[in-house]
């Protein structure tokens, strides 16, 4: 039986009576119904846990509720002490904060252009050393060469996917005088 906001609120009806068809039901409500980013289990149990810290549970009391009507899908116990001392504090929202998000700093336009140079320079080079040497993380120098560069890594080298046009006569070149060779013999 998967357990919903109402089952939660139908327990906590059944244990604290009267306290629980106040004011603080409706907020709950309220919260539960706006916060449609969060998954509604989690939601549910930080709403929980904010009403039964207003009523004086203590943290483990407060897990032992949840264990009891959520079962192994109950929020993990540093997560409950967590919000327990948020809303001890005075913590009013259920959500999570905003948290900005890191920019994309590494795969610009500089790098790219640096990486290009690199790998002009010395094919011998691999992901690793690359990274090591412009201070950038492993996987986006790998994504660079990959799909900025439109490169392929054959054995330790990194080499363009395709032949420019010098390495492709020069390639002419040495294949005719090889079978100019084969003729003198």
């Amino acid at each position: 039986m998967t357990l919903t906001y109402q089952h939660f609120t139908a327990v906590l009806l059944l244990i604290y009576g009267s306290l629980f068809l106040s004011g603080i039901y409706y907020r709950l409500h309220v919260f539960w119904c706006a916060a449609a980013r969060m998954s509604e289990l989690e939601l549910a149990q930080q709403m929980n846990i904010k009403f039964l810290v207003k009523l004086g549970k203590s943290g483990n009391e407060i897990r032992e509720m949840l264990v009891q009507v959520y079962g192994d899908n109950a929020m993990k116990k540093t997560a409950v002490y967590k919000w327990v001392k948020c809303f001890c504090e005075g913590r009013e929202s259920v959500t999570d904060e905003e948290r900005s998000e890191r920019p994309a700093t590494s795969r610009t336009e500089e790098n790219i252009a640096k990486l290009r140079q690199i790998v002009c320079e010395n094919h011998q080079l691999t992901v690793k050393s690359i990274a090591e040497q412009v201070n950038i993380n492993r996987e986006t120098v790998r994504k660079i060469l990959t799909e900025d560069l439109d490169m392929r890594k054959a054995c330790t080298k990194v080499v363009p996917k395709e032949l420019t046009e010098e390495q492709k006569q020069r390639r002419v070149t040495i294949c005719q005088d090889l079978l100019e060779r084969q003729d003198d013999f």
